[in-house]
């Protein structure tokens, strides 16, 4: 790292760290998040909006069907789309917290930064996976340093900080990750059709899904449709599909008490035993000796 950057990095960590003195999130400004935690984590499932995250302090893994991200204070990852991802801090401690910030992408905003900037949308890319890790260059960790500075004014927050976090947007799209961003704010594009059917899926996962009848609604052939949602997202959309709804019963059942027929039943299962059989496949254990474990260790953390 140069001189610059980690002038810079050490006073984002300075920020978040003032922002959040204890672990835990906070919302510092409206999709603005800050992340503090003073232990590495068990694997924690979730669902990331279109984003772009840094880290000033420690370092995390993140995984989406089968490949795997990590990034650190020297690089950045973008989510170019909603997408259900399973994430880890797997460096961190009590001197050393893992400090990071997350800029959610308004695609309203993207577009009209492509617009304006009147940005090229490749027709095709190389490599259409919505997920990405690269180098944080001077320039982006400097406007969010910048970004993080304007929170301790009101006044700034409210007139300064749309114009840094359209500066970000410019950068990111106009940097090497950009043509995902691109591509994805275009109406009509294969990953803004892709994008709609993610959206699709994670608002009715319980429901049956027709491949056949989802690719017709979006234009798109079957095989076509199959194909670039596989590009994005690294999974069938039946995989897909399966991943929000197990992870959302085992939500169910941690947090709702539910046993495990109900919580299959109401996320769209309606053979117990297949239920069963797709859990255990996925978290390599029963569902209710699943959350049992899951329980143990958060009373022994």
């Amino acid at each position: 790292m140069s001189e610059r950057h980690e002038r810079n990095r050490k006073e984002l960590a300075t920020l978040i760290a003032k922002a959040l003195p204890h672990d835990g999130q906070a919302e510092v400004l409206r999709g603005v998040f800050v992340f503090r935690s003073s232990l590495m984590t068990q694997p924690v499932y979730g669902v990331t909006d279109p984003a772009f995250c840094v880290i000033a302090q420690g370092a995390k893994e993140v995984i989406i069907g089968e490949k795997r991200y990590r990034y650190d204070p020297a690089h950045y990852l973008l989510a170019s789309v909603e997408l259900p991802v399973t994430g880890q801090v797997y460096e961190a401690s009590p001197s050393e917290p893992y400090l990071a910030l997350r800029l959610n992408l308004d695609p309203v905003l993207v577009h009209s930064m492509i617009v304006e900037a009147s940005l090229e949308v490749p027709k095709k890319a190389v490599d259409a996976m919505s997920l990405s890790v690269s180098r944080l260059d001077e320039e982006l960790l400097d406007a969010t340093v910048r970004l993080l500075r304007v929170t301790a004014s009101p006044v700034e927050a409210r007139i300064v900080a749309p114009l840094i976090i359209r500066e970000i947007i410019f950068r990111l799209l106009s940097g090497e990750q950009g043509h995902r961003l691109r591509q994805g704010a275009i109406r009509g594009s294969h990953a803004n059709r892709i994008a709609q059917a993610i959206d699709r899926l994670n608002k009715s996962f319980d429901q049956p899904l027709s491949v056949e009848g989802m690719a017709r609604d979006l234009g798109m052939s079957a095989s076509g449709f199959h194909h670039h949602f596989k590009a994005v997202t690294d999974m069938s959309p039946l995989q897909f599909q399966k991943q929000l709804r197990l992870h959302e019963a085992r939500r169910l059942m941690l947090g709702e008490d539910l046993d495990a027929a109900s919580a299959g039943l109401r996320v769209g299962y309606d053979d117990a035993s297949h239920f069963n059989r797709e859990y255990k496949r996925l978290f390599g254990a029963p569902p209710m000796r699943d959350v049992e474990r899951l329980r143990g260790a958060a009373v022994r953390g």
